[in-house]
This record gives C-alpha cells, sequence and structure tokens, in this order.
C-alpha cells in the first residue's frame, strides 16, 4: 500500500521513505482507533444519558406529591404527572411556561417573593398557593427549594406541595389517632390499678372478716342478754313475788350479764368503727386520683398502701419503716398510692423465695423534692435488665403474675408529677426511689421515726 501511495505522489516528494510512510499509516490507526473509542465512550454516555432520563421520568411519573424543576430564570423545565394531573386535562402544557404562570394571579407576588428570599438566602422557602388548574384553584403547601450547579451557583429551583386537602385529612387522621392513644393509655392505667386491687382482694377479706366476726358474735350475745332481761321484765309486770323473783334473777344470771353487757357493746361499736376505717381505706385506694393537684402525707400513704399489699401476701414480710415521720408532697393521692402500691407488689414478689424476707419503706427529703425509697432484701435487678425495667410490657414474672404495665405507668405517673421514679444503683436487693415535689402547706417534715 506504501508503494501505490509513494507512486501517486509528485517526483518533488519521491525523497520520502517507506518508513516515514509507515509512520504516518501507523499515525492514520492509531487516529481512527481513538475516534472508535471516542465513539464508544459517547455511546456509553448517551446509554447512561438515556437511563438516567428514563429513571427520571419514572420518578416524575410515580411521585404523589406536586414536583416541578425550574431553570434560573423561572421557567419550568420538568414536572411530575401529579401536577399535570393537579392541572387538569384543559389546563396549557406546564413545561416551557414561567413557574408563577402556573398558580392563580392572586397568589404569584406570593411566589415571588419567596422565590427572591430563596435566591438571597440560598435556603429552602415555605409559603401556600392556589394551582391555576382547569377545575378550579387547588390550594397547595409548598417548598421552594434552590439547586445548584457543580461550581456551587444557583441553577434553578426545585418546587415540591402537597394538596392542603390531603394534608388536612392526614393531620385530621393523626388527631383521631392520638385521642384513641390516649384513651387507650387512660384504660391501661385503670386496668393496671384494677389489678393491683385484684391482688389485694384475699388481704380484704381477711381484714374484713376479723372486726365482722367481732360484731356478728356480740350481736348475738346482745339478742342472748335481751331474751333474759325480757323474761325477768315479764314476770315482774306479773306481779311475781321477790322470792320468786330473786330465784329468777339468780337463774338468769342477771349480775354477770349486766356485767357483760357494756363489753358486748363496746365491742359491737370498735367492730363497726374497724369496718368503716376499712371501708374509707378501700373508697382511697379505688379513687381515680383525678382532680387537681393537693398536699397530703406521703407516710401515711405509703402506710396504708403498704398494709394493704402485705394483707394480702401469701406469707409474712417483715417491714420496717425509716427517716422522716411525715412528709408533705404535692399531687393526686389516688395516683401517688398506686405508685407504691406498685412497688410494694414488685418487692413482695420478689421476695418470694427469699428465706428471710425484709421490706423497707425509707423517707426523707432533698432541697425541694420529697424522697421515698422501697427497699428490699431480694436477689435484685440484673444489669442487663436495668435499661428496659419501666418499658411498657416489660417483665420477669411468669406468664399471668403480672402485665408489664406496672412500673411504666408508675414512671409516667411520676414524671406527670414533676417527679421521677429510678432504679437506685448499687446495693443488695432492688432499690426504687420515688422523688416528688414537696408541698407548700409544711407538716412535720423534719420529725423522725
Amino acid at each position: 500500500m506504501a508503494k501505490e501511495i509513494t507512486r501517486q505522489i509528485a517526483p518533488g516528494a519521491a525523497a520520502f521513505s517507506d518508513a516515514v510512510w509507515m509512520d504516518v499509516l501507523s499515525a492514520v490507526d492509531r487516529t481512527y482507533a481513538d475516534l472508535v473509542d471516542y465513539q464508544e465512550q459517547l455511546e456509553r454516555q448517551n446509554a447512561e444519558m438515556e437511563r438516567l432520563r428514563s429513571f427520571l421520568g419514572s420518578v416524575l411519573a410515580s411521585v404523589s406529591d406536586v414536583l416541578v424543576v425550574a431553570g434560573r430564570g423561572g421557567l419550568v423545565e420538568e414536572v411530575s404527572a401529579s401536577l399535570v394531573a393537579q392541572l387538569g386535562a384543559g389546563a396549557p402544557a406546564p413545561v416551557g411556561r414561567a413557574l408563577a404562570d402556573l398558580f392563580v394571579a392572586d397568589d404569584r407576588p406570593a411566589l415571588e417573593a419567596a422565590i427572591a428570599r430563596m435566591s438571597v438566602e440560598r435556603r429552602p422557602a415555605m409559603l401556600e398557593a392556589k394551582l391555576d388548574a382547569a377545575q378550579g384553584p387547588v390550594p397547595v403547601e409548598l417548598s421552594l427549594s434552590p439547586r445548584f450547579d457543580d461550581r456551587g451557583r444557583m441553577a434553578g429551583m426545585v418546587l415540591t406541595g402537597r394538596p392542603l386537602g390531603e394534608l388536612r385529612q392526614a393531620y385530621a387522621e393523626l388527631a383521631e389517632s392520638h385521642d384513641e392513644l390516649k384513651q387507650a393509655q387512660a384504660q391501661l392505667v385503670r386496668n393496671e390499678k384494677l389489678a393491683s386491687l385484684g391482688r389485694l382482694l384475699a388481704g380484704v377479706a381477711h381484714e374484713l372478716n376479723n372486726p365482722i366476726s367481732f360484731v356478728y358474735a356480740n350481736a348475738h350475745a346482745l339478742e342472748r342478754y335481751a331474751t333474759r332481761f325480757e323474761t325477768y321484765f315479764a314476770r315482774v309486770e306479773a306481779g311475781a313475788s321477790r322470792a320468786e323473783l330473786v330465784a329468777l334473777r339468780e337463774d338468769l344470771r342477771l349480775d354477770r350479764t349486766m356485767r357483760n353487757l357494756r363489753d358486748a357493746v363496746i365491742g359491737a361499736r370498735e367492730g363497726a368503727e374497724r369496718v368503716r376505717d376499712i371501708v374509707e381505706d378501700l373508697r382511697r385506694l379505688s379513687s381515680d386520683g383525678a382532680g387537681e393537684m393537693v398536699d397530703f402525707d406521703l407516710a401515711a400513704t405509703a402506710s396504708v398502701a403498704t398494709h394493704w399489699v402485705l394483707r394480702g401476701a401469701e406469707r409474712p414480710v417483715e417491714v420496717t419503716y425509716g427517716g422522716l415521720d411525715s412528709l408533705v408532697v404535692r399531687g393526686r393521692p389516688g395516683h401517688v398510692q398506686q405508685v407504691v402500691m406498685n412497688l410494694v407488689q414488685n418487692a413482695v414478689d420478689a421476695l418470694e423465695d427469699v428465706p428471710d424476707p425484709r421490706l423497707e419503706i425509707v423517707l426523707g427529703c432533698e432541697g425541694p423534692l420529697g424522697i421515698l425509697e422501697v427497699r428490699d432484701n431480694g436477689p435484685g435487678v440484673p444489669e442487663t435488665q436495668a435499661a428496659s425495667i419501666f418499658d411498657p410490657f416489660f417483665t420477669t414474672k411468669p406468664a399471668g403474675r403480672g402485665t408489664g404495665l406496672g412500673l411504666s405507668i408508675s414512671h409516667k405517673i411520676a414524671q406527670e408529677h414533676g417527679g421521677r421514679l429510678r432504679l437506685c444503683p448499687g446495693g443488695r436487693g432492688a432499690c426504687f426511689r420515688l422523688e416528688l415535689p414537696r408541698g407548700t402547706t409544711g407538716g412535720n417534715d423534719d420529725a423522725k421515726r
């Protein structure tokens, strides 16, 4: 091929050797190969551009929110299918139009002001505007964000939004769900309190049985005494002789009955008063604790709660009290009593297999807070469970022995009172510390037990 080219060249060029021509041809071959590589690169880039265009098209077709991509001059470059659907079939094609022209005339000044603010601050701007749709204005909540080129210069903007009708419906559904959640939470609190009261039924029955039995026995005694006196006074009215009445009085043992009569009346009254006190305690326990915050004695509340839990315990538990004899705090006594009952009940459950079960209730104060600690000599809370101890439905008890809500609800009650409930670190056994704001009415806060 080189010889063919040499023969065709003018005589003045005959001095070129075959080697030179071979270099020229080699350069041509390399150039051709480079052109082929460049063409392949262009084809790959074109394929990538097509893939990106297809991907962008699928996104614009699938996105449910309104989406508009505009250039720096405010002309629309790309839109989502949802925008086209919102504008309606009779509306002009949005691509190529000014962004502001997509909205009703009254809202265009606000949109232009938002664009100017976004351009200056170089951050998103929020506004509400109405799309100029064929079927009528469509209110939309919009977010206008700048987009930048590879050199950091503003290249245009992206507008996204959702029709306010859908947002308001979503907000309404969210509010309804929130109300349902609050109702469910209140129901859980009531259920947990009922469960606590259910565990106390055995103790309540035993506690009521003693005074009622005492009243019942004394009532029977009074009935017998009344029968004897009726028999005696019937003979008096019948005109019995003195000797007969003396003999009858001895036979009916009226002198002994007179001595026992007052004791029977006093015993019946004491039994009735004990029943009244028990009913009053139960009334306080069953109250829902609603209403305004009041000042009350945490020591008395803790004592009543502990008493009732221990009355229902399967075996005796030694209880000691320490710290202050009286501590006035502010809150809802019914709710706080439920917290103390939960803590004591958990301690009693943890002491089930302990040979010498002991429970300690300690009251104190630190600055504006009243402190109540419930300590036991049980196995304690493992470190692996300490972080989850207040989580809802978390329980270490066997199935049927607990809902896993007691500590969670107690923790929330403490927070609602402006205090907190936490697990005391270290030490043997478990120790839970309840902190509540101190009351404003004073009290024997300095008295020791």
